[in-house]
């Protein structure tokens, strides 16, 4: 049977244990959604300098600075996930190498009108709005623009995805999945872009990709949700997993569907 990787009780919104698994098994994001967000900016992506906010172990910032981007910088506030992603950047050698600092949404210690773009790629749920929309508007520059994306299951085109979500209510009655990107902030975010002070021209767009996922990744994928470690406990959670993997048994891959979810705003000012 699959271990959980560490017996203490996970906290909500607190990946410290989770980053190795968050790293090697994730999911990106939909390319074709990247084109388009890189399409509203002010400038060529040659230009761009971008941050990333809440970067996790760097999944979305590394397609970005891939797209050819002038700069990347990354804030992660989790000493665990930000360490892994500058050693994985460390690994690849890259010539063109992502900036890592310790920060938050609401306090990225940069400085005024620094970039071109900011983004939080499935971290946005965890920031105080108030507070983050401000100090994205203080370190974007005119014409710069914000960016929200997620990059929830499409569960409704695979039946075996259903099922094993299902599953999760015979542990424990309404389990809410706060990052899942299709619930929580999402469900207002337009509405509450378009009222911000700081904010305008609100883009909202989609799109889905599919992952053939080994055994081996679709379980540490699991392994990486935080919010569901969180509601579980470690037992309920080392139950859910011994269930996946019984179901998944003797599949050589299985077929992921993901749904990138994206929110573009212009800075006002």
């Amino acid at each position: 049977m699959t271990t959980v990787p560490s017996v203490q009780p996970v906290v909500a919104g607190d990946f410290t244990g989770l980053a190795d698994d968050y790293a090697r098994y994730r999911p990106d994001y939909c390319p074709s959604v990247l084109k388009a967000l890189l399409g509203l900016l002010p400038c060529p992506a040659s230009q761009v300098d971008f941050v990333d906010v809440g970067a996790g172990t760097g999944i979305w910032t590394r397609m970005v600075r891939d797209a050819g981007v002038a700069s990347v910088t990354a804030v992660e506030p989790n000493d665990d996930m930000r360490s892994t992603a500058i050693a994985l950047d460390q690994q690849q050698h890259q010539p063109r190498p992502i900036r890592w600092l310790a920060g938050s949404a609401e306090q990225t210690g940069l400085a005024d009108q620094c970039c071109d773009w900011v983004s939080m790629a499935s971290s946005f749920h965890w920031a105080d709005f108030e507070r983050a929309t401000a100090e994205f508007q203080r370190i974007l520059r005119p014409g710069g623009r914000f960016t929200a994306l997620w990059n929830p299951r499409l569960l409704e085109v695979n039946p075996l995805l259903v099922e094993i979500e299902a599953h999760l209510n015979t542990l424990k009655p309404n389990v809410k999945r706060v990052s899942s990107g299709r619930s929580g902030i999402t469900e207002q975010l337009t509405e509450l872009l378009w009222d911000s002070p700081r904010f305008e021209d609100v883009v909202y767009l989609e799109g889905r990709h599919v992952i053939a996922m080994s055994p081996e990744r679709y379980l540490g994928a699991w392994r990486s949700v935080n919010d569901l470690q969180a509601q579980l406990g470690p037992q309920r959670f080392q139950q859910f997993l011994d269930f996946v993997e019984q179901r998944i048994a003797g599949l050589p891959v299985i077929e992921a569907t993901y749904l990138t979810r994206a929110w573009s705003a212009r800075r006002k000012g």
